[in-house]
């Protein structure tokens, strides 16, 4: 199993600093995570320096597990029904097309939606975002949705949002996810590092676990 790391030369971009208020902040994302030591999935380490280093393997001792790969358990926001789960054949074959289109990984695409939405169409949230990928209205409007609650034009927008951002951060996965969540100007504000906000603290870790997952299982009806 892989998970999208980016190269040592990049390796910088995963440090930010705070450790203490952030390691908080993904303990909580990590409530149900084993402490094996070689188990797959994202391990944590503080180094000398208070700076903090994400990796898919444990760099030393010190090196604590976030997140274990294990089977997606997506809750839909607001007690909307889920469209399906990433074997739906509608959805997989619109996040396929969408994939295609925008040459994204369709993993990233269902890691995304399980996420944002877990499969709920009709999903709102609080800061009303909408739909399957959770689009802002401005953000939606601006790929051209007329309708955020139609699957095919929600996922597509957001399939060609991520792309963007993937261009935009050097094809860094991880980054690209953080931007989804915080937005753009907030990764290039913390010097193209994961901002250290609560809630995109705890969202790229869980993002990465259901991509780490779908890939593990390389689900033939997933690849393009």
């Amino acid at each position: 199993m892989k998970v999208d790391m980016p190269s040592p030369s990049a390796a910088r971009l995963f440090r930010f600093s705070a450790a203490r208020a952030v390691w908080a902040c993904c303990a909580a994302a990590a409530a149900h995570a084993t402490a094996a030591q070689h188990a797959e999935g994202i391990y944590l380490t503080e180094g000398d320096d208070g700076a903090i280093h994400l990796s898919d393997h444990a760099e030393d001792a010190r090196a604590r597990l976030l997140v274990e790969t294990r089977a997606a358990q997506p809750a839909a926001p607001n007690g909307q029904t889920a469209m399906g789960s990433p074997r739906d054949r509608q959805l997989t074959e619109i996040v396929r097309t969408a994939a295609s289109r925008h040459r994204v990984a369709p993993e990233l695409l269902h890691a995304v939606i399980a996420t944002e939405s877990g499969y709920a169409v009709r999903a709102v949230s609080p800061r009303g975002a909408q739909g399957l990928m959770q689009l802002m209205p401005a953000t939606a409007l601006g790929y051209g949705v007329t309708d955020p609650f139609d699957p095919r034009q929600n996922v597509n927008a957001g399939a060609q949002h991520l792309r963007r951002l993937l261009d935009q951060f050097g094809q860094n996965t991880t980054l690209a996810l953080a931007a989804y969540n915080a937005g753009a100007a907030a990764v290039v504000r913390h010097r193209y590092s994961i901002p250290p906000f609560a809630e995109t603290a705890a969202y790229v870790p869980r993002v990465l676990r259901h991509l780490a997952q779908l890939r593990s299982e390389s689900t033939p009806s997933l690849l393009p």
